[in-house]
């Protein structure tokens, strides 16, 4: 049988969405702000694909991804998410020799992250075992906050300088993370890679291009 699988996003949560998010909240409020236009579209998108469900039959799934990171992330800093800047601005000041890095917001809010090959799988027990109407959140439900993960990303890539924080940059949505057991109930899927083995990997890659970059 034909099967449309579409990713949504964790944006589409309300901005103070009660810990763990559980997807019957997802209604709940507006999202944070800053992220309101990309979250409310993606919101958009779960609602076609129940209407297309329930008029035409088409089997559509939604899921929920929570923060990705990876190997062959984006690492612009112009456009980067969370985890790939935090390394760009370590692996560099490690290679320069300088002594502190600067980050956006003040370290406070809590994010959680699936790691790629994860997230990857996910998708595919959905696509092979899943037939629901509802959406289903994809994630690791580990909560960190954006100040440890710092450090830790310090830690693995040799920077022993400071990390100062910029305030006046945007925090954004206060607290992450997601109550995974419908999607383990529904399809079977728990994510494997840990924090760290996914850090290093990412970080492994990272340093493999930074090194052929300068070579």
């Amino acid at each position: 049988m034909e099967k449309t699988v579409v990713l949504g996003t964790i944006c589409a949560y309300p901005k103070f969405t009660p810990v763990p998010f559980r997807e019957e909240d997802l209604w709940a409020g507006y999202p944070e702000e800053t992220n309101a236009p990309y979250g409310i579209a993606k919101k958009a998108l779960l609602v076609q694909c129940q209407a297309y469900r329930e008029q035409y039959g088409m089997n559509a799934v939604f899921l929920l991804p929570v923060n990705l990171y990876g190997p062959r992330d984006n690492f612009d800093l112009q456009s980067s998410h969370v985890i790939p800047a935090m390394i760009r601005k370590c692996a560099e000041a490690v290679r320069r020799g300088e002594e502190e890095i600067v980050l956006w917001g003040d370290g406070s809010p809590t994010r959680e992250f699936l790691y790629v090959e994860d997230a990857a799988e996910g998708v595919l027990l959905a696509a092979e075992r899943y037939n629901g109407a509802d959406p289903v959140n994809l994630g690791s439900g580990v909560e960190i906050a954006v100040r440890d993960l710092a450090r830790k990303i310090a830690e693995l890539t040799g920077f022993t300088g400071r990390i100062a924080w910029d305030a006046g940059k945007p925090n954004g949505q206060p607290r992450r993370c997601l109550d995974v057991s419908r999607a383990e109930r529904e399809f079977g899927f728990r994510a494997r890679t840990s924090l760290d083995e996914g850090l290093q990997a990412t970080i492994a890659w990272y340093s493999q291009r930074l090194q052929a970059s300068a070579g």
